[in-house]
């Protein structure tokens, strides 16, 4: 290094000296959301916005005879036969509305195109579904299948992901669930070669009926 190159550097070192020590920066507030508002006021439109962004179907039913219109034309699009549907309390809501499915395992390891669940909260930020193994569906229903349909309330839509978590405390105490998940889209990987490829650790498709609450709506 040459002098001049010397003496200019040392310059500028007194020169930041002189101005004294750096600023601190300002005190976090640890009381401020860390998250933006969401996309809508309304939990459910958020939600539903969401859902769609990371590749869901979303299906807003209004009444049982809604939702049976609505399985029907999914099934036909898809060209899929009848879910299996395990769980007791959806079985009857199915059942008052009309819609065909499987309650037995019969052929499911061959056969199972379809399954519907229900589930145990929905994330409006991030369009995610929380499913449990604590249902009579158990952990296969939401993973093996290749398309899976989830049957849902409104009243079960919260805002961010610490609220699902504390549903699912609130709901089974010490005794919670062998398996939590996170469904958020359909199961999606690009590890080989960043080829996108849907469907290879799960669903390939997921669909979320959102049932209105009612007596008349299998309450």
């Amino acid at each position: 290094m040459s002098e001049t190159s010397r003496d200019a550097v040392l310059a500028r070192i007194r020169q930041g000296l002189a101005a004294g020590p750096a600023p601190l920066p300002l005190r976090p507030d640890f009381v401020a959301p860390v998250h933006p508002p969401l996309s809508s006021p309304d939990p459910v439109v958020a939600f539903a916005e969401s859902f769609q962004r990371v590749g869901g179907e979303f299906y807003y039913c209004e009444t049982l005879e809604h939702l049976a219109k609505q399985i029907a034309g999914f099934r036909q699009r898809q060209q899929v036969g009848a879910p299996y549907v395990w769980e007791p309390d959806l079985q009857a809501v199915l059942r008052a509305a009309g819609v065909a499915f499987r309650a037995d395992e019969q052929d499911f390891i061959a056969q199972a195109d379809l399954s519907l669940t229900s589930c145990e909260a929905l994330v409006a930020r991030t369009g995610s579904v929380l499913v449990s193994a604590a249902t009579a569906s158990g952990r296969r229903l939401s993973i093996y299948p290749d398309q899976h349909l989830v049957l849902a309330r409104p009243s079960q839509v919260v805002s961010e992901i610490g609220e699902a978590l504390r549903v699912i405390q609130s709901r089974y105490g010490s005794q919670m669930p062998s398996m939590v998940s996170l469904t958020s889209g359909p199961s999606r990987t690009a590890d080989i070669e960043k080829t996108l490829v849907l469907g290879a650790h799960g669903p390939r498709r997921i669909a979320l009926f959102l049932l209105e609450e009612g007596e008349n709506n299998g309450e």
